[in-house]
């Protein structure tokens, strides 16, 4: 028998063509009546780029403009799953605002999915990847193949163009 998938953690980098990731997200929460957590990390600012920022900007400005830019992003996923019900899925499918919940944190990506997925006790993680040169994924590694190579849980990696 398989286990009960009651929540997910869909992570995205809320680029254009990570559709297919979500739409899998919500077939799995269709399929099981679950809910989503649709999670967007906010990589930390090289320190190279954060001295430049820090000669340029007081600390309370600083602060105002972050905690501005984590609900800008939050209400652009809010957005982003709205607009996704709107134009793709059918009245059955409806997502309701109890289902999908928008998270931004900041950190390193795979480690805080991987963290995030922790916290909410998520059944099952699901996510995108695009296709990069094998070269490329063998120097770098992709937040996918971390995420996957780390996770205790399983992981639903969908291709994305």
């Amino acid at each position: 028998m398989l286990p009960e998938v009651k929540k997910i953690l869909y992570a995205s980098d809320i680029d254009k063509g990570s559709r297919p990731a979500f739409r899998a997200a919500v077939s799995l929460c269709g399929h099981y009546n679950s809910e989503i957590t649709f999670l967007h990390v906010l990589e930390p600012l090289s320190s190279s780029a954060q001295s430049i920022v820090d000669t340029m900007m007081n600390d309370e400005s600083l602060h105002e403009l972050h905690d501005q830019s984590i609900i800008n992003v939050s209400n652009k996923l809010k957005e982003r799953v709205s607009r996704f019900c709107e134009t793709e899925l059918e009245e059955n499918e409806m997502l309701t605002d109890a289902q999908v919940h928008a998270r931004v944190e900041e950190g390193t990506p795979w480690k805080t999915i991987l963290s995030v997925a922790d916290d909410i006790d998520a059944d099952v993680i699901v996510m995108g990847t695009r296709t990069h040169s094998a070269m490329g994924q063998f120097l770098l590694g992709s937040t996918a193949n971390k995420v996957m190579h780390n996770s205790k849980r399983p992981v639903l990696i969908v291709p994305l163009s």
